[in-house]
C-alpha cells in the first residue's frame, strides 16, 4: 500500500499542476445539455504517451467524486431494508425517499457525475489515436490499452444508471467545444445494455489481465482489468437476464463468473512461493473468516486477494469523504453518522430456514454478524452503527453471546482513506450461484441446484466459527423457491453496506414480475407491470415499530417505482426527455 500511495500522490499532483479537474470537468452543472470546455483539446495537449496516461489517471480520479460514491451508497443500499436514516438527524430528502416521495426535485436525483466520467471517457477515446502520430512511444498497443479501460470505464457507469433510471441517454461521443450544446433523447435499457455488453466484449481483447502491472501495484485492482470486465459483463448479463427472463444470459452469467473465479484461482496460485496445502486447492482461496473484516476492508490493508475493482483513496488528496460522513461521521464536531443498519441486523432469526421474513443471520456463530455492525445483539436497539469499511484497528470480535464493541471515534477524521470495493470475489460466487438457480428447470433439477447451494455453502462457511454445528444445509433448500431466497440472503450477510442490495431486490422483483419491456421506454406506456410483493415485503421489515412501511407497500405499485425520476432542471433544459411517468413535482408521489 505504501507504494500506492506516493504513486496514487504524485499522479495527484501531476493533474493538479495541468489544472486536469478544470479540463476534465463539463463546465455545467447538468449533463443533458454539455456544456464544455475548448480548454479540453487544447494544441498544446495530445502531444505525448504521458499526455494520454494523465488523462486515463484523470478519468479514474474523476470516479472518486463526492456525488458518485454517495450515489452508489444512496442508490444501491438507502432504498432496501439494510439502511436508516439516523433517528436525530435532520434530512427532509432522505426522509420523503423513505416515504417513497422521490421528487423530481431531490439532489439525489442528478446523474451529472456519471455523465461527467462518461465525457471524459469519450474524450480520452476521441483523441487518443491521434497521439499515435505524435508520439512514436505510444504505440498500437498503447492505445488499444487505454481504448479497452476506457469502454469499460464508460460501461461501467452506464450500468449505474440504467439500474437507477432505466431510460437514459447514450453517448459514445464527447463533446468539448462550449458553441455547442447537446441534446439527448433516452435509449431503452436494451439498447443501453447491449452497447456495454459490445463494448466490454471488445474490451475485453486488449485490457490488461490483474498481475500484468506486478504483484502489488495498486493498478491491479484500481483500474478496470480483465477480471474487472469479466465481472461487469456478469452482472449486466445477470441483471438484463432478470428483467427478461433469458435463460442464455443466465448462461452468459455464469460463463463470466466462472472466468473471474477461474482467473483468481491461477493468479492466487502464480504468486504463492510454496506448494498449496490441500485446504488452499480449492478455487477460490477466501480469507480466514474471523480477520475478513480487516483484510479485506481495513483502510491498513486494502486490495485483498478477494478483491477485483477498488476505487483507490490515500486519506489526503482524495479522502472517502461520502463514505466517511454516510457510515461514520458527519462532521469532525458530529461524530454520528448519516445512515445506520436497520433492526434486522439486530439479533439472529430462529433458525437457518428464514425466509427473510425477520432477520438477516441466523447463526451467532457467523464473524460477520459481530463484526458488520457495533454493538450487534443488542435486540433493544433500533438502529445500528456501521463497522464495515469503518473500524480501523485490527482488533476483531470473534463470536460471543454478548454485546458486539460500541462505535469508537478516534479515527482520524481528516485522513478517511477506506476504498470502495466495486467488486470482490465474493460477489462473483453469488452471482453464479443466483444465475444458476434461474436455469433450474425445476425443483427436481438437483444438480443445478446443488451447484448453487455449493457456491453459497463456501461463502458462508469461511464466516462461521470452526466446528460450529448450525451451518448451511442442503435438504432445507431444495426447492428453487428457497434456493433462490438463500442466495438473496446469503448476498446480504455478505455484501450489506457495499451498494449491492437495492439492486439485489430489483432483479428478484423482476424475475417474478411479467410483461416487462426492456425495448420500450417507460413513457411510452401508460400501464405497466405490477411490483412483487414479496419484494416489497423485504423492504419494510426495517420499518419495524416506525410505520414507515405503510408507504412502501401503499405507493410502490408498479415497474416505474422502482426508478428515480429525473432531476427537474435536466428535463426543463432538454425537451427530449421524458420524465418516470409515476412522478410528478408535488410535496407528495403522485401517479399520472
Amino acid at each position: 500500500m505504501k507504494s500506492f500511495k506516493n504513486i496514487y500522490k504524485k499522479m495527484y499532483v501531476k493533474l493538479s499542476a495541468l489544472s486536469l479537474l478544470c479540463v476534465l470537468c463539463v463546465s455545467c452543472n447538468d449533463f443533458l445539455t454539455i456544456y464544455p470546455t475548448d480548454k479540453i483539446v487544447g494544441s498544446d495537449f495530445w502531444k505525448t504517451k504521458s499526455d494520454v496516461e494523465q488523462m486515463v489517471d484523470g478519468c479514474y480520479l474523476s470516479m472518486l467524486d463526492y456525488s458518485i460514491q454517495e450515489r452508489a451508497i444512496i442508490w444501491g443500499g438507502y432504498r432496501s431494508d439494510e439502511l436508516l436514516k439516523l433517528s436525530d438527524y435532520s434530512d427532509n430528502t432522505l426522509d420523503n425517499i423513505s416515504a417513497v416521495n422521490l421528487l423530481p426535485t431531490n439532489r439525489y436525483n442528478s446523474w451529472s457525475a456519471f455523465y461527467k466520467v462518461i465525457n471524459n471517457c469519450n474524450v480520452v477515446l476521441n483523441h487518443a489515436p491521434d497521439v499515435m502520430a505524435e508520439d512514436p512511444e505510444f504505440t498500437e498497443g498503447d492505445y488499444q490499452v487505454v481504448r479497452a479501460q476506457m469502454l469499460a470505464l464508460r460501461s461501467l457507469c452506464y450500468f449505474y444508471l440504467v439500474r437507477a433510471f432505466r431510460d437514459i441517454p447514450y453517448a459514445s461521443h464527447s463533446t468539448e467545444d462550449d458553441t455547442q450544446v447537446e441534446i439527448l433523447e433516452q435509449s431503452t435499457p436494451a439498447a443501453v445494455l447491449q452497447n456495454c455488453l459490445d463494448d466490454l466484449a471488445e474490451a475485453g481483447r486488449y485490457i490488461m489481465k490483474t498481475g500484468a502491472y506486478g504483484r502489488t501495484d495498486w493498478r491491479n485492482w484500481g483500474y478496470m482489468t480483465r477480471d474487472a470486465v469479466y465481472a461487469l459483463m456478469a452482472d449486466i448479463y445477470l441483471w438484463r437476464a432478470s428483467m427478461t427472463h433469458s435463460s442464455s444470459d443466465y448462461q452468459q452469467a455464469i460463463a463470466f463468473s466462472d472466468s473471474v473465479i477461474n482467473s483468481k484461482h491461477a493468479y492466487y496460485k502464480q504468486y504463492q512461493e510454496r506448494d498449496l496445502t490441500e485446504q488452499e486447492e480449492d478455487i477460490y482461496h477466501l480469507e480466514n473468516g474471523m480477520t475478513a473484516l480487516y483484510t479485506i476492508f481495513s483502510s491498513n490493508s486494502g486490495n485483498s486477494h478477494e478483491s477485483i475493482l477498488e476505487w483507490q483513496y490515500n486519506g489526503r488528496n482524495n479522502s472517502n469523504t461520502a463514505l466517511e460522513n454516510y457510515y461514520y461521521n458527519i462532521s469532525e464536531s458530529n461524530r454520528n453518522s448519516i445512515l445506520m443498519a436497520s433492526p434486522i441486523f439486530n439479533s439472529v432469526a430462529t433458525n437457518a430456514n428464514t425466509d427473510q421474513s425477520q432477520k438477516v443471520f441466523f447463526s451467532k456463530n457467523d464473524y460477520r454478524f459481530w463484526n458488520n455492525v457495533y454493538n450487534a445483539n443488542n435486540e433493544e436497539a433500533q438502529q445500528l452503527s456501521i463497522r464495515k469499511m469503518i473500524e480501523s484497528s485490527s482488533s476483531l470480535v470473534d463470536v460471543t453471546n454478548n454485546y458486539g464493541p460500541a462505535k469508537s471515534t478516534d479515527r482520524n477524521y481528516k485522513e478517511f482513506r477506506q476504498n470502495w470495493i466495486v467488486y470482490r470475489l465474493t460477489d462473483i460466487m453469488l452471482m453464479k450461484a443466483e444465475a444458476l438457480v434461474e436455469t433450474a428447470v425445476s425443483d427436481s433439477d438437483e444438480v443445478v441446484l446443488e451447484k448453487a447451494f455449493n457456491l453459497v455453502q463456501a461463502v458462508n462457511k469461511r464466516s462461521m466459527k470452526k466446528g460450529a454445528s448450525d451451518t448451511l444445509k442442503y435438504e432445507s433448500y431444495k426447492s428453487k423457491e428457497a434456493m433462490e431466497l438463500l442466495v438473496m440472503a446469503e448476498r446480504e450477510r455478505e455484501l450489506c453496506f457495499e451498494g449491492k442490495r437495492w439492486f439485489d431486490l430489483m432483479r428478484y422483483c423482476y424475475r417474478h414480475m411479467q410483461g416487462v419491456n426492456i425495448n420500450q421506454l417507460l413513457a411510452d406506456n401508460s400501464e405497466w407491470p405490477a411490483l412483487y410483493q414479496p419484494m416489497l415485503n423485504m423492504i419494510i421489515r426495517k420499518f419495524s415499530g416506525e410505520g414507515g412501511g405503510d408507504a412502501v407497500s401503499y405507493k410502490m405499485k408498479s415497474e416505474p417505482y422502482l426508478y428515480w425520476p429525473i432531476q427537474e432542471s435536466e428535463v426543463k433544459v432538454n425537451t427530449l426527455l421524458h420524465q418516470n411517468p409515476v412522478f410528478i413535482q408535488e410535496k407528495t408521489t403522485s401517479k399520472n
